[in-house]
C-alpha cells in the first residue's frame, strides 16, 4: 500500500514512477494544489485508486457543489474510490458501484479536531493494510474504523488521546458504531 501525503502533484507522480506498483494507492491534496497544479493533479489521479480529500476540496476539483456531480467526474478521471471528508458530518464513499455514508461518531465533548481528517485517513489504510482485503465490505469496515480513529482524536488535544489508547476501546467503539448504524429492513 502507498499513500501519497499532501505534496506537490508532481512530487506525488514522481514517488510513483519510483516505486513498484503497490496493490493500492491512495493520495490526499488541498486547494492549493487543486487551484495551483490542477494538470498535474489529475495526472496523479489518474494512477491512484483512492483519493480522500475534504468536502470543500471535492468541490473545488470538481468544481460543483453537488458532491454527486463531483464524485461521478472525479470516478471518471481515474480513482476507483473517491473518499470526501465531511468533518462532523462524516464521510462518503463513492465508487461505480456504491455510495456509501458514514456519520461522525457522536461525541459530548470534542476537544481539538485539527487532525481528524488525517487520523481518517490513516484508520481507513490501516484496516485495509491489516485485513489485506478489499472487498466492497472491507472498504466499509474501513471507512468505519477510520471514523472511530478520527472519533478518539478530537477527544483531546493533539495526538494526547491517540497516545493512550487501547485496542479495547477501539473494538467498543466500532461495536457502538454498528449499533448506532444499524436498522432492519421496512415491512
Amino acid at each position: 500500500m502507498l499513500f501519497l501525503g499532501n505534496i506537490d502533484p508532481e512530487l506525488q507522480l514522481d514517488v510513483l514512477q519510483k516505486v513498484e506498483r503497490p496493490g493500492l494507492v491512495a493520495c490526499d491534496t488541498m486547494n492549493f494544489w487543486i487551484n495551483g497544479k490542477r494538470d498535474a493533479l489529475w495526472k496523479v489521479l489518474e494512477n491512484v485508486d483512492v483519493l480522500i480529500i475534504n468536502d470543500g476540496e471535492a468541490r473545488a476539483l470538481g468544481q460543483d457543489s453537488n458532491l454527486v456531480k463531483v464524485a461521478k467526474l472525479v470516478l471518471s478521471r481515474g480513482p476507483k474510490h473517491l473518499i470526501i471528508k465531511r468533518g462532523e458530518y462524516g464521510a462518503l464513499m463513492f465508487n461505480e458501484k456504491q455510495i456509501f455514508g458514514t456519520p461522525a461518531f457522536p461525541l459530548e465533548d470534542v476537544r481539538d479536531p485539527t487532525g481528524a481528517g488525517d487520523t481518517f485517513a490513516g484508520g481507513f489504510l490501516g484496516y485495509l493494510t491489516a485485513t489485506g482485503n478489499r472487498s466492497p465490505e472491507a472498504m466499509k469496515q474501513a471507512m468505519i474504523f477510520g471514523s472511530v480513529m478520527a472519533s478518539f482524536t478530537v477527544e483531546s488535544f493533539s495526538l494526547d488521546r491517540l497516545r493512550i489508547l487501547d485496542y479495547k476501546e477501539v473494538q467498543e467503539r466500532f461495536r457502538e458504531f454498528k449499533r448506532l448504524t444499524h436498522f432492519e429492513d421496512i415491512q
